[in-house]
């Protein structure tokens, strides 16, 4: 008994689809934050599904290098909004104007 590979697209489809709704309706930068890396994972999931289904390994190598670019991201990216918050004292999007004093 295998899973169909339709199964893993549209359970990336929902999980895409979730992180961008999320990114487009959420104002705090954490969860916005968050929505892109669901967004890497329903990636990343597609991936794994195309590879295995065309025993390639190719799709996994691809994996790995969006898992890494994710990783420094995750790290910068969270440096980046330790900073703000520390200066803005708020996460919200709409207050956080790094343009205006």
């Amino acid at each position: 008994m295998t899973v169909p590979i339709s199964y893993y697209l549209v359970l990336a489809a929902v999980l895409f689809s979730i992180g961008v709704a999320s990114f487009l309706i959420k104002r705090n930068i954490i969860t916005i934050f968050m929505s892109i890396e669901l967004m890497l994972n329903a990636v990343n999931l597609t991936f794994v599904a195309f590879a295995h289904m065309w025993h390639q390994i190719t799709g996994q190598i691809f994996v790995f290098f969006v898992m890494v670019v994710a990783a420094a991201e995750a790290a910068v990216g969270l440096a980046i909004i330790i900073a703000i918050f520390r200066t803005r004292r708020t996460l919200n999007v709409d207050q956080v104007n790094l343009l205006k004093n």
